[in-house]
């Protein structure tokens, strides 16, 4: 990935933005995609244009910015491109900065995680796979008591907190989110599925002793992203936060006005702002970089510590940078330990601060 400097923003410090959708004429094997990718980058680094393409059963999505006079260029080449038809323009915008800064053409797609420059999951092992298949099974049929008896069971075999959730809770609510994605299931079969995984999750309890470091000075703002209808992972960290002894205050806001004014309100500590744990939700990057910026800046001194999370962050597809964030969690296990070492740097550079500035006066 090459790296776009800031002299490629317009006179008035404004670029471009499109995103678009289209449909692949013939499917494209990962060497194509691959080279598809590879010419995308010579072109747009000659261009300075930065952007997302997102490849999946025969569809394109792909978000471009830079100059408004390159990407009017760019446009017009692309639709007249024979790879792909049923071209539609989704969004056409100016923006004060980039979403993808440092990528000159950022391929995802599940034909080859390799292409996408991110973190491949781990394949889990055979025996845990066929928990989460049934969990998925249990969560879809909206069976309560077979998931929290599947869990409890779990547990009496020596599985603890953090392993419940990063092999069996999240694993679960990818797979849910895979099946919508397919048509296997419905929004709704979707919503209880998680549903269940949430309140499921109320009983995983953290033990102060193993898992936790308690540290009741600190607190934390837990929000679902503006508009997010998934809550699984926020809930998930409700509980462990709370058990870890932090002062939590949760947010479901509908807007980033309402989430600022919450953070201006309160000045906690740290946040975490979090998308589905389900759905990839790329659509959703730019407003989350917005959500952040609103956020960081209700802050009344910027101290607070800002985390986000969600599928996209969980599979390494995007960074905490990508979203102006301080981190990306990839599982909600163990985040208060981060968190509260983040928190702990973030007092102590606003120290070593003041007494800087108290010996220069």
């Amino acid at each position: 990935m090459g790296h776009i400097s800031d002299s490629s923003m317009g006179d008035d410090g404004w670029i471009g933005c499109l995103t678009y959708k289209s449909i692949a004429t013939a499917s494209p094997s990962p060497a194509d995609l691959q080279s598809l990718v590879g010419k995308a980058r010579a072109r747009n680094r000659k261009l300075n244009v930065t952007g997302m393409l997102f490849y999946e059963d025969g569809a394109f999505l792909q978000t471009l910015e830079g100059p408004p006079d390159k990407l009017d260029a760019l446009w017009t080449s692309i639709k007249q491109d024979s790879r792909h038809d049923h071209i539609e323009l989704l969004s056409e915008h100016v923006v004060p900065a980039r979403l993808f800064s440092d990528w000159d053409m950022h391929l995802h797609t599940r034909l080859d995680q390799s292409l996408t420059g991110a973190v491949a999951a781990r394949p889990l092992p055979a025996a845990v796979e066929a928990h989460v298949s049934n969990m998925v099974g249990l969560a879809l049929n909206a069976d309560d008591i077979g998931v929290n008896t599947l869990i409890a069971s779990l547990s009496e075999q020596g599985w603890t907190s953090s392993a419940i959730v990063t092999l069996l809770i999240e694993p679960t609510a990818r797979a849910l989110g895979d099946a919508w994605l397919a048509d296997d299931c419905t929004e709704l079969d979707l919503t209880i599925g998680l549903s269940m995984l949430q309140l499921a999750g109320h009983a995983v309890r953290y033990s102060a002793s193993a898992d936790m470091i308690r540290n009741s000075r600190y607190s934390i703002l837990l929000a679902t992203a503006p508009g997010e209808k998934h809550m699984l992972g926020t809930s998930l960290l409700a509980d462990q936060f709370t058990d870890a002894g932090w002062r939590v205050d949760m947010a479901f806001p509908g807007s980033d006005e309402a989430l600022a004014n919450q953070v201006s309100a309160q000045h906690p500590d740290a946040m975490d702002i979090g998308l589905s744990d389900a759905a990839p939700r790329h659509h959703a990057l730019t407003r989350l970089r917005a959500t952040v910026e609103r956020s960081r800046l209700a802050a009344p001194d910027g101290s607070t510590v800002i985390s986000v999370g969600g599928r996209l962050f969980a599979e390494a597809a995007v960074t905490a940078i990508t979203v102006g964030a301080d981190h990306a969690r990839m599982t909600a296990a163990g985040a208060s330990i981060r968190m509260a070492e983040l928190v702990r740097q973030s007092r102590e550079r606003r120290m070593n601060s003041a007494q800087d500035g108290q010996s220069i006066t």
